[in-house]
């Protein structure tokens, strides 16, 4: 299994958009590295969602439902489709992820403009005790 991290807007998709949905697309990544991430994403890995903007936090659980396939949008890129397990009981601001000496190595801190990135299993881990 793997880990990953996907990052959004709250105002133009949020959290409790995917979870009125339940599973949706996730397109619209123009970025070469997010793109080579979201190839990478197999059945059932789970998923961070983080709020970017304003919130700057880790609010909930998905996992891939579909592995990547052409973006409908845009072809030559691709695409996933994730589903919402759980929201977080404690959404995680970046600024508690920033303070763990644990996550100094995160994709989120390193490439703050990443929208999609792998995470260790250390660090999804790590993640999930700070949010109990």
């Amino acid at each position: 299994m793997n880990y990953w991290l996907v990052k959004s807007e709250p105002n133009s998709y949020s959290w409790d958009d995917l979870v009125a949905k339940g599973e949706d697309i996730w397109d619209g990544v123009r970025n070469y590295q997010a793109r080579n991430f979201l190839r990478e994403m197999k059945m059932s890995d789970l998923v961070y969602f983080y709020h970017s903007g304003k919130e700057k936090a880790i609010v909930g659980i998905s996992e891939v439902a579909e592995e990547a396939f052409p973006d409908p949008q845009h072809g030559e890129w691709v695409a996933v489709r994730i589903k919402a397990k759980n929201k977080l009981k404690n959404p995680i601001p970046l600024s508690r992820l920033k303070s763990e000496d644990l996550l100094s190595e995160m994709l989120l801190i390193k490439q703050s403009r990443l929208s999609v990135m792998a995470l260790t299993k250390s660090e999804f881990e790590t993640i999930l005790k700070i949010s109990l």
